[in-house]
């Protein structure tokens, strides 16, 4: 007999050892995220998977579904908490998406629109943070980290290189580069690593292809992210 909880009224299938986040997806209903993906443990950063189960609030992507669940994901109080959350992420850092190169590939900016943000709210940061262009392939933009440590996890656990990590604590944390110099160019990064291919935001970017694919027809210009991740299923 299949195992359901209820998500938002509807009926959600389950396996053993899945996660809400886990199920809702493989079910095509999206519950927003920017530190979550299926191939790594959950890091549960981000908070903007949180979900209230039986009344009480938890991230769905740490939280094990079980049989019976009453979950709620889709209401306007859990969403007004992730707009000021996605807020707060924009202007903690430099994300000014017409001249950014992520724009309609970006998962904040897709994010953004999904939950109908339309401004800022807080004020800016402004931060100076360096942009590392020390790779003959990559560039890094520190400038644009969310820190849901994607890219720490994926060479890591992925890769095997350790390329990244997050140093730092509370509002100090911040990527870097594992090298003694801290320039990329100094690593064994490469363009085939998995760590290049997950930053959701215009962090680590390939030279020489800027706009190649115009705004427009990027993944998130074609369908809103909610469509994007409800037919993949991650």
């Amino acid at each position: 007999m299949t195992q359901t909880f209820t998500l938002d009224g509807k009926a959600i299938p389950f396996a053993d050892g899945q996660t809400i986040i886990q199920a809702a997806l493989a079910a095509g209903v999206f519950i927003p995220h920017l530190c979550y993906h299926p191939e790594f443990k959950p890091h549960g950063s981000c908070k903007l998977c949180t979900v209230k189960v039986n009344g009480r609030q938890t991230a769905s992507c740490t939280m094990r579904a079980a049989a019976g669940m009453q979950v709620e994901s889709n209401t306007e109080e859990i969403n007004a908490e992730r707009r000021a959350l996605t807020q707060m992420l924009f202007v903690e850092g430099n994300h000014f998406c017409p001249s950014c190169e992520k724009s309609g590939d970006c998962q904040l900016q897709a994010t953004a629109y999904h939950l109908g943000m339309m401004s800022p709210h807080f004020d800016h940061f402004f931060p100076n943070r360096p942009v590392d262009a020390s790779h003959p392939e990559l560039l890094l933009d520190f400038n644009r980290c969310i820190l849901c440590s994607l890219c720490v996890r994926a060479s890591r656990d992925v890769d095997g290189k350790n390329v990244f990590a997050l140093s730092g604590r509370g509002i100090k944390t911040h990527l870097i580069v594992n090298a003694k110099s801290g320039r990329l160019a100094d690593t064994d990064i490469a363009l085939g690593d998995k760590a290049v291919q997950v930053c959701p935001v215009g962090v680590i970017l390939r030279k020489r292809t800027g706009f190649a694919v115009p705004i427009g027809e990027r993944t998130y210009d074609k369908a809103p992210i909610a469509e994007t991740v409800a037919q993949e299923g991650t």
